[in-house]
């Protein structure tokens, strides 16, 4: 598939040479950073027809481009296709066309069943993934053949061909949520945070995001004030600096292969949409920049904790300063952790989290 079959380009915007949009070029580059924009949002049960991006751009073209050093690229707009299949299908082309360069492909727009595609296509390029996703809501409803909001996280577990090693939901609220559905990510081990252990800081989620091979934000998370802020608006979420330092968080991940931010309200004529999601845009371009620029090599230190006759061993990386649980030493088999979570183990508090980690390690 030609991909210009399938993208409207973009639109010529006029910057300065120390905006980023003097930066940002129509081609996938390798090892590059990918955008493009998606309308559909028939997942939501509402329409596909092709929105005007524009707003948008002129915002995230116009910020400052820094020192960053890696390729940026814009494809344009996603055709919709005559159903939404086609429109996943679509995307999924795209993403594979990235992930054969080694460039991050970030989906803006579109309903958040486009995280199905994104997942699919990470899944047969490699095995065994790290999601994390920020939502305010996590629905497990497996009915019908075709994708939908509702479905799509179901179908992505259950799916014979998918492979998923660590599943994290984070920012759910209780009052908008069913209970047996977060009684069902429990179960399976995966982690689920609520919205108010988000607040604040960034510090306790890090770890959540070190590992994550695809990131995708769900805008129902973010707080709507005045005009609405996605297209299931809410007037409790993460507010505008907390989310700004989530995207830059995020593009520090170590394994970010992907990322989607979905259910944003494109039909918002509010400047101040516009420009928080064109500064989320540009604090994940930031956090990438910088998780590039890192050392491959890495020095650790080694902590041991005394819980009730048991040794378990903390880990700090000497040029992060980020700390991991697990005494093996091969640190991809230890699981990012938080100073914290050190400093509660020093008083005897082992967070629940690693305690099925250290069963292993006893056996």
């Amino acid at each position: 598939m030609n991909l210009k079959d399938i993208l409207l380009p973009p639109p010529k915007i006029k910057t300065e040479k120390w905006q980023l949009g003097s930066m940002i070029s129509h081609e996938i580059s390798e090892a590059g950073i990918v955008l493009f924009f998606v309308s559909d949002f028939r997942g939501v049960g509402t329409s596909s027809e092709n929105q005007d991006f524009t707003p948008i751009r002129k915002y995230f073209y116009q910020l400052s481009k820094l020192d960053f050093e890696i390729p940026i690229a814009d494809l344009g707009d996603l055709i919709s296709g005559k159903t939404l299949k086609d429109s996943h299908y679509a995307v999924e082309e795209i993403v594979s066309a990235c992930l054969y360069k080694n460039a991050i492909p970030i989906i803006v727009g579109g309903s958040n069943d486009f995280a199905h595609p994104l997942f699919s296509t990470l899944n047969f390029h490699q095995k065994n993934n790290n999601y994390t996703q920020i939502s305010n809501v996590v629905s497990l409803n497996n009915d019908g053949d075709e994708i939908s909001e509702k479905n799509y996280l179901s179908k992505i577990f259950t799916a014979k061909n998918f492979s998923i090693k660590n599943f994290h939901l984070l920012g759910y609220q209780k009052h908008l949520n069913e209970t047996d559905s977060v009684k069902l990510i429990k179960e399976v081990k995966f982690d689920i945070v609520r919205l108010a252990e988000m607040m604040g800081n960034t510090e306790k989620m890090e770890p959540f995001f070190r590992n994550a091979d695809l990131v995708t934000l769900n805008c129902d998370a973010v707080e709507s004030l005045g005009d609405a802020f996605s297209v299931n608006p809410q007037i409790n979420g993460l507010n505008r600096r907390e989310i700004c330092m989530y995207m830059k968080e995020i593009g520090l991940g170590e394994k970010l292969k992907a990322a989607g931010i979905f259910n944003y309200n494109i039909k918002s004529k509010n400047i101040l949409n516009q420009q928080l999601i064109a500064q989320m845009l540009w604090y994940l371009v930031e956090g990438i920049n910088i998780q590039k620029s890192h050392p491959k090599q890495r020095n650790y230190e080694t902590f041991f904790v005394l819980i009730d006759d048991n040794e378990y061993a903390f880990k700090r990386d000497t040029f992060s300063g980020l700390w991991y649980f697990g005494k093996d030493e091969n640190i991809e088999n230890c699981t990012p952790c938080s100073r914290e979570d050190y400093e509660n183990a020093k008083r005897g508090m082992l967070n629940l989290r690693f305690l099925c980690e250290s069963r292993v390690e006893k056996a």
